[in-house]
Protein backbone atom coordinates (compact mmCIF):
# COMPACT_ATOMS: atom_id res chain seq x y z
CA UNK A 1 0.00 0.00 0.00
CA UNK A 2 2.83 2.55 0.80
CA UNK A 3 4.95 1.42 -2.36
CA UNK A 4 1.32 2.24 -4.10
CA UNK A 5 1.14 5.77 -3.10
CA UNK A 6 4.63 6.72 -2.87
CA UNK A 7 4.34 5.30 -6.70
CA UNK A 8 1.73 7.71 -7.04
CA UNK A 9 3.13 10.32 -5.80
CA UNK A 10 6.20 10.11 -7.87
CA UNK A 11 3.90 10.16 -10.99
CA UNK A 12 2.18 13.27 -9.78
CA UNK A 13 5.77 14.95 -9.14
CA UNK A 14 6.51 13.82 -13.32
CA UNK A 15 3.55 15.38 -14.29
CA UNK A 16 3.88 18.58 -12.48
CA UNK A 17 6.89 18.84 -13.75
CA UNK A 18 5.98 18.26 -17.39
CA UNK A 19 3.67 21.13 -17.14
CA UNK A 20 5.79 23.60 -15.76
CA UNK A 21 8.30 22.89 -18.77
CA UNK A 22 5.86 22.85 -21.18
CA UNK A 23 4.47 25.97 -20.05
CA UNK A 24 7.74 27.76 -19.83
CA UNK A 25 8.54 26.30 -23.66
CA UNK A 26 5.54 28.40 -24.75
CA UNK A 27 6.39 31.25 -23.20
CA UNK A 28 9.56 31.07 -24.55
CA UNK A 29 8.01 30.65 -28.49
CA UNK A 30 5.76 32.99 -27.64
CA UNK A 31 8.40 35.37 -26.90
CA UNK A 32 10.72 34.12 -29.48
CA UNK A 33 7.63 34.90 -31.58
CA UNK A 34 7.25 38.31 -30.61
CA UNK A 35 10.97 38.83 -30.94
CA UNK A 36 10.87 37.62 -34.12
CA UNK A 37 7.91 39.82 -35.35
CA UNK A 38 9.78 42.92 -33.59
CA UNK A 39 12.80 42.30 -35.62
CA UNK A 40 10.60 42.06 -39.24
CA UNK A 41 8.42 45.02 -38.24
CA UNK A 42 11.87 47.12 -38.09
CA UNK A 43 13.34 45.24 -40.90
CA UNK A 44 10.31 46.56 -42.80
CA UNK A 45 10.23 49.74 -41.42
CA UNK A 46 13.70 49.97 -42.60
CA UNK A 47 12.95 49.48 -46.22
CA UNK A 48 9.50 51.04 -46.73
CA UNK A 49 8.70 52.41 -50.08
CA UNK A 50 8.04 56.12 -50.56
CA UNK A 51 5.67 57.14 -53.45
CA UNK A 52 6.42 60.43 -55.60
CA UNK A 53 4.04 61.60 -58.30
CA UNK A 54 5.41 63.79 -60.76
CA UNK A 55 3.30 65.72 -62.91
CA UNK A 56 5.19 66.42 -65.89
CA UNK A 57 4.97 68.23 -69.21
CA UNK A 58 4.43 65.24 -72.12
CA UNK A 59 7.72 66.37 -73.97
CA UNK A 60 9.42 65.48 -70.87
CA UNK A 61 8.33 61.49 -70.73
CA UNK A 62 11.66 60.01 -72.31
CA UNK A 63 14.21 61.97 -70.70
CA UNK A 64 12.56 61.59 -67.07
CA UNK A 65 11.85 57.51 -67.66
CA UNK A 66 15.14 57.21 -68.36
CA UNK A 67 16.46 59.12 -64.97
CA UNK A 68 13.54 57.09 -63.30
CA UNK A 69 15.58 54.05 -63.81
CA UNK A 70 18.87 56.01 -62.76
CA UNK A 71 17.08 57.31 -59.75
CA UNK A 72 15.09 53.71 -58.50
CA UNK A 73 19.47 52.49 -58.75
CA UNK A 74 20.63 54.83 -55.96
CA UNK A 75 17.11 55.15 -53.99
CA UNK A 76 15.24 52.01 -54.20
CA UNK A 77 13.24 52.83 -51.37
CA UNK A 78 11.61 55.79 -53.49
CA UNK A 79 9.06 54.69 -56.56
CA UNK A 80 8.21 57.52 -58.94
CA UNK A 81 5.13 58.02 -60.50
CA UNK A 82 5.24 60.04 -63.40
CA UNK A 83 1.53 61.96 -64.90
CA UNK A 84 2.32 62.77 -67.90
CA UNK A 85 0.52 65.49 -69.74
CA UNK A 86 -0.39 69.15 -70.71
CA UNK A 87 1.22 71.69 -68.38
CA UNK A 88 -2.15 73.59 -68.33
CA UNK A 89 -4.32 70.48 -67.76
CA UNK A 90 -1.67 69.42 -65.13
CA UNK A 91 -1.49 73.22 -63.04
CA UNK A 92 -5.28 72.44 -63.06
CA UNK A 93 -5.07 69.20 -61.53
CA UNK A 94 -3.05 70.68 -58.72
CA UNK A 95 -5.09 73.76 -58.06
CA UNK A 96 -8.13 71.07 -57.56
CA UNK A 97 -6.20 68.90 -55.03
CA UNK A 98 -5.09 66.61 -57.36
CA UNK A 99 -1.94 64.51 -55.47
CA UNK A 100 1.70 65.81 -57.10
CA UNK A 101 4.71 66.01 -54.56
CA UNK A 102 6.56 67.91 -58.26
CA UNK A 103 5.57 69.83 -60.70
CA UNK A 104 7.57 69.87 -63.86
CA UNK A 105 5.67 72.38 -66.94
CA UNK A 106 6.81 72.93 -70.26
CA UNK A 107 6.01 76.79 -69.48
CA UNK A 108 7.21 79.50 -66.87
CA UNK A 109 3.67 80.87 -66.59
CA UNK A 110 1.95 77.54 -65.49
CA UNK A 111 4.21 77.29 -62.30
CA UNK A 112 4.05 80.40 -61.89
CA UNK A 113 0.44 80.16 -61.46
CA UNK A 114 1.05 77.47 -58.65
CA UNK A 115 3.63 79.87 -56.83
CA UNK A 116 1.34 82.62 -57.26
CA UNK A 117 -1.96 80.77 -55.86
CA UNK A 118 0.48 79.38 -53.03
CA UNK A 119 0.60 76.01 -53.77
CA UNK A 120 4.39 76.24 -54.77
CA UNK A 121 7.05 77.83 -52.62
CA UNK A 122 9.37 80.41 -54.21
CA UNK A 123 12.31 78.92 -52.96
CA UNK A 124 11.59 75.40 -53.88
CA UNK A 125 11.22 76.07 -57.64
CA UNK A 126 13.97 76.90 -60.34
CA UNK A 127 13.75 76.67 -64.01
CA UNK A 128 15.46 73.45 -64.97
CA UNK A 129 15.66 73.32 -68.75
CA UNK A 130 15.08 75.13 -72.56
CA UNK A 131 13.56 73.81 -75.54
CA UNK A 132 12.82 74.76 -79.17
CA UNK A 133 9.95 74.90 -81.17
CA UNK A 134 10.35 73.47 -84.64
CA UNK A 135 7.61 71.91 -87.69
CA UNK A 136 8.12 68.19 -88.48
CA UNK A 137 6.57 66.88 -91.53
CA UNK A 138 6.24 63.07 -92.29
CA UNK A 139 9.54 61.29 -92.83
CA UNK A 140 8.28 59.78 -95.86
CA UNK A 141 7.81 62.07 -98.69
CA UNK A 142 6.45 65.08 -96.23
CA UNK A 143 6.15 68.72 -97.96
CA UNK A 144 8.82 70.61 -98.63
CA UNK A 145 8.19 73.74 -95.95
CA UNK A 146 11.09 76.39 -95.29
CA UNK A 147 9.26 78.81 -92.96
CA UNK A 148 5.73 79.40 -91.55
CA UNK A 149 3.99 80.71 -94.54
CA UNK A 150 4.36 77.94 -96.67
CA UNK A 151 1.98 76.19 -94.49
CA UNK A 152 -0.63 77.94 -96.30
CA UNK A 153 0.19 75.88 -99.51
CA UNK A 154 -2.56 74.25 -100.97
CA UNK A 155 -0.65 71.39 -100.70
CA UNK A 156 -0.54 71.58 -96.87
CA UNK A 157 -4.39 70.58 -95.93
CA UNK A 158 -4.03 69.86 -92.29
CA UNK A 159 -1.93 71.56 -89.86
CA UNK A 160 -1.33 70.26 -86.13
CA UNK A 161 -1.31 72.15 -83.22
CA UNK A 162 -1.48 72.11 -79.33
CA UNK A 163 -4.68 73.55 -77.65
CA UNK A 164 -3.09 76.78 -76.90
CA UNK A 165 -5.23 77.21 -73.49
CA UNK A 166 -3.75 74.15 -72.50
CA UNK A 167 -0.48 73.19 -74.39
CA UNK A 168 2.47 74.97 -73.92
CA UNK A 169 4.17 73.65 -77.60
CA UNK A 170 0.54 75.24 -78.72
CA UNK A 171 0.77 78.48 -77.07
CA UNK A 172 3.78 79.16 -78.64
CA UNK A 173 3.17 78.43 -82.03
CA UNK A 174 -0.27 80.68 -81.81
CA UNK A 175 2.59 83.38 -80.35
CA UNK A 176 4.69 82.75 -83.57
CA UNK A 177 1.56 82.39 -86.10
CA UNK A 178 0.43 85.83 -84.46
CA UNK A 179 3.45 87.47 -85.38
CA UNK A 180 3.85 86.55 -88.44
CA UNK A 181 -0.12 87.65 -89.28
CA UNK A 182 -1.09 83.58 -90.34
CA UNK A 183 -2.88 82.53 -87.28
CA UNK A 184 -6.10 83.58 -89.02
CA UNK A 185 -5.84 82.28 -91.97
CA UNK A 186 -4.26 78.68 -90.67
CA UNK A 187 -7.50 78.00 -88.61
CA UNK A 188 -9.38 76.31 -91.21
CA UNK A 189 -6.44 73.84 -91.64
CA UNK A 190 -5.68 73.86 -87.63
CA UNK A 191 -6.23 70.04 -86.44
CA UNK A 192 -5.56 70.12 -82.40
CA UNK A 193 -3.75 68.00 -79.98
CA UNK A 194 -4.38 67.50 -76.37
CA UNK A 195 -0.36 67.52 -75.99
CA UNK A 196 2.49 67.81 -77.57
CA UNK A 197 2.95 64.02 -77.99
CA UNK A 198 -0.46 63.92 -79.65
CA UNK A 199 0.68 66.79 -81.80
CA UNK A 200 3.54 64.31 -82.98
CA UNK A 201 1.03 61.22 -83.60
CA UNK A 202 -0.79 63.00 -85.48
CA UNK A 203 1.80 64.00 -88.22
CA UNK A 204 3.33 60.09 -87.76
CA UNK A 205 -0.05 58.38 -88.43
CA UNK A 206 -0.50 61.51 -91.74
CA UNK A 207 -3.57 63.01 -89.96
CA UNK A 208 -1.89 65.84 -90.73
CA UNK A 209 1.02 67.08 -93.14
CA UNK A 210 2.89 69.44 -90.83
CA UNK A 211 2.87 70.23 -86.50
CA UNK A 212 4.59 72.11 -84.41
CA UNK A 213 6.20 70.19 -81.93
CA UNK A 214 9.33 70.58 -79.21
CA UNK A 215 12.91 69.61 -81.09
CA UNK A 216 12.94 67.42 -78.15
CA UNK A 217 9.81 65.56 -79.60
CA UNK A 218 10.96 65.28 -82.96
CA UNK A 219 14.29 63.96 -82.53
CA UNK A 220 12.33 60.83 -80.80
CA UNK A 221 10.52 59.78 -83.62
CA UNK A 222 11.94 58.47 -87.10
CA UNK A 223 8.82 58.47 -88.77
CA UNK A 224 8.96 62.74 -89.00
CA UNK A 225 11.73 64.93 -89.96
CA UNK A 226 12.32 68.60 -89.08
CA UNK A 227 11.09 70.72 -91.88
CA UNK A 228 12.32 74.00 -89.77
CA UNK A 229 13.19 75.57 -86.64
CA UNK A 230 10.30 78.56 -85.90
CA UNK A 231 12.42 81.49 -85.45
CA UNK A 232 12.72 81.80 -81.69
CA UNK A 233 12.47 85.58 -81.96
CA UNK A 234 8.80 85.11 -83.00
CA UNK A 235 7.38 83.91 -79.84
CA UNK A 236 8.60 83.70 -75.90
CA UNK A 237 11.32 81.86 -74.68
CA UNK A 238 10.51 78.25 -74.04
CA UNK A 239 11.41 77.65 -70.42
CA UNK A 240 10.64 73.96 -68.09
CA UNK A 241 10.70 75.43 -64.36
CA UNK A 242 10.89 72.50 -61.95
CA UNK A 243 8.97 73.37 -58.38
CA UNK A 244 8.15 70.81 -54.98
CA UNK A 245 4.26 71.50 -54.15
CA UNK A 246 3.79 72.82 -50.95
CA UNK A 247 1.37 69.61 -50.11
CA UNK A 248 3.31 66.75 -50.69
CA UNK A 249 3.49 64.14 -47.50
CA UNK A 250 7.01 63.15 -48.55
CA UNK A 251 9.16 66.43 -48.25
CA UNK A 252 12.37 65.25 -47.64
CA UNK A 253 11.93 62.73 -50.75
CA UNK A 254 10.63 65.71 -52.60
CA UNK A 255 13.79 67.85 -52.06
CA UNK A 256 16.16 65.17 -52.81
CA UNK A 257 14.94 64.07 -56.30
CA UNK A 258 14.55 67.88 -56.60
CA UNK A 259 18.01 68.27 -56.12
CA UNK A 260 18.88 65.59 -58.14
CA UNK A 261 17.03 67.02 -61.30
CA UNK A 262 19.99 69.83 -61.28
CA UNK A 263 22.80 67.41 -60.88
CA UNK A 264 25.12 67.27 -64.27
CA UNK A 265 24.08 63.45 -64.20
CA UNK A 266 20.38 63.92 -64.59
CA UNK A 267 20.97 67.39 -67.19
CA UNK A 268 23.18 64.71 -68.89
CA UNK A 269 20.07 62.60 -70.17
CA UNK A 270 17.89 65.69 -70.70
CA UNK A 271 21.10 67.37 -73.12
CA UNK A 272 21.01 63.87 -74.63
CA UNK A 273 17.59 64.27 -75.75
CA UNK A 274 17.49 67.83 -76.78
CA UNK A 275 16.89 69.51 -74.51
CA UNK A 276 19.82 72.67 -73.59
CA UNK A 277 20.43 73.91 -69.84
CA UNK A 278 19.98 77.47 -69.11
CA UNK A 279 22.58 79.52 -67.72
CA UNK A 280 22.12 80.17 -63.96
CA UNK A 281 22.05 84.04 -63.21
CA UNK A 282 25.30 85.16 -61.45
CA UNK A 283 27.01 82.38 -63.44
Amino acid sequence: MRKTFKSSLVLIGLAITVLVMAACGNNDTAADKNAAGTNADSSHAGTTQVELTISAAASLTDALIEIQNMYKEKNPNVKLNFNFGASGALQRQIEQGAPADLFLSAAAKNLKALVDKQLIDTDKQTNLLSNELVVVVPADGGAALATEADLTNAEVKHVAIGIPESVPAGNYAKESLTNAKLWDSLQSKAVQGKDVRQVLQYVETGNADAGFVYKTDALTSDKVKIAFTVDPATYMAIQYPVGIVKATKHGKEAEDFYTYLQTQEALDVFLKFGFSVPAKQGA
